[in-house]
């Protein structure tokens, strides 16, 4: 994998060991990692990523709950 720049997430509270860091690739994929794991990579498309962030801020993620 060629070297990324990774940005912070903004929700990220700044402290070491809580971020949330991206980076994209020249072919359009988004990385993430954690920043206490950096070698851990996760990588998406940004559909998948989009769809992802959607159904979570949704709640619409896991099984059905009684509200």
């Amino acid at each position: 994998m060629s070297r990324l720049a990774w940005q912070k997430s903004s929700f990220s509270t700044g402290g070491e060991g809580n971020c949330v860091e991206l980076a994209t690739a020249a072919t359009g994929h988004i990385h993430l990692r954690e920043s206490d794991r950096p070698d851990d990579i996760a990588t998406s498309t940004p559909r998948a990523l989009a769809s992802l962030l959607l159904a979570l801020k949704n709640d619409s993620w896991g099984p059905s709950r009684s509200r």
